[in-house]
């Protein structure tokens, strides 16, 4: 079996020594995201982690959905979810499962855990047990209803499941230590009341426990071997370890933490995404200009690029950083060699060969792909007038300039030499048309040994050109500003977005659909838009340009 080069880590070292110890007899993980949010791309770390290590063992992977908190969750969020883990090729098996599927079971836990004398049924407000609570270098206090007796505590639980108390009005806590010098531990609340509708359950509950008390609990009971989870959690595996414990469950699950994946100027927190989806700053939580999996996917990312990024980034305990040229570093290997590149101008004007036979049309050789040679070739039309970029073009050119000017002799991509002679401008003073000549005996493939030009330029034929719509993209925020001000807000780059509607493309798209992507020629890796592209007017999201400033580090 190929080995996962994402499970060749620390964690993989801490399973070989719990199998060889004896301490489980095989490995089960999870992925459990909350529905509350579409998921970035420190997820997709998390999930190919997580599938990686039960790849690399042979073992079970589960996606579970942690949907103990109504107020935020929605069926929305569950199907993308599950679309992106599915498009990342994490196989969960026959059935995904959901916290809400063990409301029961963890009530029942719940019970068992005020029977014993390790829960309590409290009446503090949120600020009076805050301030109970006291500080990282203070102890906490006792709540006055620490000590009431457990029939009265079990009659008040019953009684928040029945419905008689609002929102608020009573939680149940832990009993554990107010002076731990870990605050998780001090007497955490384990169930609020909350008269919210469930996305799975409906109107069934109106208490719903809390995560820090749900989530040991649902790794308990599928049977989870290992735990694996981001740093903010190690100061709660204590808390982890004690309701597992108390509850009682046997074979533990082992909680095991990983350092996130960070990336430099790039908004991945939810509460700013969701604020910029409802505020119409961007067309919604698969906007391009994002980092979330549906994002990176709309644009024309690939699940290998992203696994890549992964790989390249690694799984440590050490907080670090990655920079977003990695990201398009991976994009561009993985494509490279992949996609069929195509001649497209963004900036068109236009190019007429005045000695061309008119109303003559051609077809020249092009390969679709120059490092793949089994993608095959294709046939380009050639014309007398054709499309060029406006920036090939210049009245008064700087030195070492060598596309076209007056006087000057370029190679056209594919097809021949020509000559520019003169040009047209509009009343505005802009250039609308360029006039050369060509040689007919500097057609590519011919053998032609003669005189030599330093520019080669793409082109497009009006004639069977294809109009499509471009979009170029630019971080969301500004870069230079940093993500954030200093009240916390955004700070958004007004440029983030380019559309340019006349661009042209050479006839070769295939019946181009959405996700389909090509290397355009000079000017960057796009994609067909899933969301906006029509039969009548394709959309190209501009995945990455195809430079790069990234280099892999030195081994």
């Amino acid at each position: 079996m190929e080995r996962n080069i994402i499970a060749q880590n620390f964690i993989g070292q801490e399973i070989d020594k719990d199998l060889a110890e004896g301490v489980y007899t095989h490995v089960h993980t999870r992925f459990p995201p909350e529905p509350n949010g579409y998921l970035h791309i420190g997820h997709a770390k998390s999930i190919l982690l997580n599938y990686g290590l039960a790849q690399e063992y042979q073992g079970k992977f589960n996606l579970r959905f942690d949907d103990t908190n109504p107020i935020k969750e929605d069926v929305e969020y569950v199907e993308s979810i599950k679309e992106d883990v599915r498009w990342l090729g994490a196989d969960w098996g026959e059935k995904v499962l959901f916290a809400s599927d063990y409301f029961e079971e963890m009530y029942q836990r719940a019970e068992l855990l005020i029977q014993k004398g390790k829960a309590y049924i409290c009446a503090l407000t949120p600020d009076e047990i805050r301030a109970y609570r006291g500080t990282l270098t203070e102890p906490g206090k006792n709540s006055p209803y620490r000590d009431r007796p457990i029939e009265d505590s079990l009659q008040l639980f019953r009684d928040m499941r029945a419905g008689k108390f609002q929102d608020g009005a009573l939680v149940l806590r832990a009993k554990i230590d107010m002076a731990s010098p870990n605050i998780n531990m001090r007497d955490p609340i384990i169930y609020r009341v909350a008269h919210f509708h469930h996305h799975n359950t409906g109107d069934a509950w109106c208490i719903y426990p809390m995560y820090d008390y749900a989530h040991p609990l649902e790794d308990a009971i599928e049977g989870i071997t290992h735990s694996i989870c981001t740093l903010e959690f190690e100061d709660h595996r204590p808390l982890y370890d004690w309701f597992v414990r108390e509850c009682e469950y046997p074979n533990p699950p082992r909680q095991i933490e990983f350092a996130k994946l960070y990336l430099t100027n790039v908004v991945t927190g939810k509460r700013y995404i969701k604020k910029l989806v409802d505020e119409g700053i961007v067309d919604g939580w698969d906007d391009p200009r994002l980092v979330t999996i549906a994002a990176l996917k709309r644009r024309g990312y690939t699940p290998e690029s992203l696994r890549l990024f992964i790989e390249l980034a690694g799984v440590s305990k050490a907080h670090s950083s990655a920079d977003v040229a990695m990201l398009e570093y991976c994009i561009r290997e993985d494509l490279k060699a992949k996609r069929p590149r195509r001649m497209a101008v963004l900036d068109p004007i236009k190019l007429i060969i005045d000695n061309y036979p008119e109303g003559q049309v051609e077809y020249l050789d092009a390969s679709n792909n120059m490092e793949n040679p089994d993608l095959g070739s294709r046939k380009i039309p050639f014309g007398k007038e054709l499309y060029i970029e406006r920036e090939d073009f210049m009245e008064e050119p700087p030195k070492k300039y060598h596309r076209l000017f007056p006087g000057n002799e370029v190679r056209l991509m594919h097809a021949y030499f020509v000559k520019c002679e003169r040009f047209v401008k509009d009343a505005a003073g802009n250039v609308t048309e360029v006039h050369c000549t060509y040689d007919p005996e500097t057609k590519v493939g011919t053998g032609f040994t003669g005189r030599k030009v330093k520019g080669t330029i793409h082109w497009v034929p009006v004639v069977e050109a294809v109009q499509v719509e471009a979009r170029l993209y630019e971080n969301i925020v500004d870069e230079e500003k940093g993500v954030y001000d200093e009240a916390g807000n955004l700070n958004l780059n007004p440029n983030s977005l380019q559309k340019i509607t006349n661009c042209y493309v050479e006839p070769n798209l295939d019946g181009a659909k959405a996700y389909d992507s090509y290397q355009f020629v000079r000017n960057g890796f796009f994609c067909v838009d899933v969301k906006d592209s029509t039969s009548d007017k394709l959309v190209f999201n501009r995945i990455v340009s195809l430079k790069s400033s990234f280099q892999l580090p030195k081994k």
